[in-house]
């Protein structure tokens, strides 16, 4: 069968597996969506008191992401274009989960998973960018706005294969993880932003 119609659809459905409603909901009977700004994300778990389901819901966002990456590579090797579109397809996942009526997280923590399997060192760049941000602001959504902003360019230096789908795929990623801060952008352009730490949540 063709890889591509494998891996893409089960990149999308590994990336809408939402960890951050799963684990609240199973440890402390809450629906995430009623805490804070409602994202079922890292930030908002981690936000919301339970700070070892936060450092949890973070790895399996990542962890998800980065599987569905590692799974099309084994099952196309050397198909850099397909484990592009299937990066795409977890983060989409994320954002938009079939499970929650579409309305899932921002995407930070599946886009770092997807670029640690198609290029870490690409990464592990973005990374540092994002906590160089949150440690000068204290604003997560700043850094995460940053780093996302930063990702094609990193991206583009490490990779050899600069094919237009590879480079659509880096786009995409990118204008989607802000896109989906937009209400984080109106409010740190207005001042109203909250910084991480801060008892109003946000975020």
């Amino acid at each position: 069968m063709n890889p591509w119609l494998i891996s893409i659809p089960l990149a999308y459905l590994l990336g809408s597996v939402p960890f951050g409603y799963l684990l609240v909901r199973v440890f402390r009977h809450q629906d995430i969506r009623s805490t804070g700004s409602g994202n079922i994300g890292a930030t908002n778990v981690l936000r919301s008191g339970a700070k070892g389901l936060g450092i949890a819901t973070l790895l399996l966002d990542l962890g998800k992401a980065f599987a569905a990456v590692e799974i099309a590579k084994r099952l196309a090797p050397g198909d850099f274009d397909l484990a592009t579109a299937t990066a795409v397809a977890a983060v989409v996942g994320h954002c938009y989960p079939v499970w929650l009526r579409f309305k899932g997280g921002k995407g930070v923590a599946s886009a770092l998973g997807v670029f640690l399997a198609l290029t870490w060192p690409s990464a592990v760049c973005i990374l540092a960018v994002f906590i160089c941000i949150v440690a000068l602001t204290r604003f997560v959504s700043l850094a995460s706005i940053i780093a996302a902003a930063a990702l094609p360019f990193f991206a583009l230096y490490f990779v050899s294969q600069r094919s237009p789908i590879a480079i659509a795929g880096f786009v995409f990623i990118t204008v989607l993880i802000i896109a989906k801060h937009h209400q984080n952008i109106r409010r740190l352009l207005s001042g109203t932003e909250n910084r991480f730490g801060a008892r109003k949540v946000t975020a």
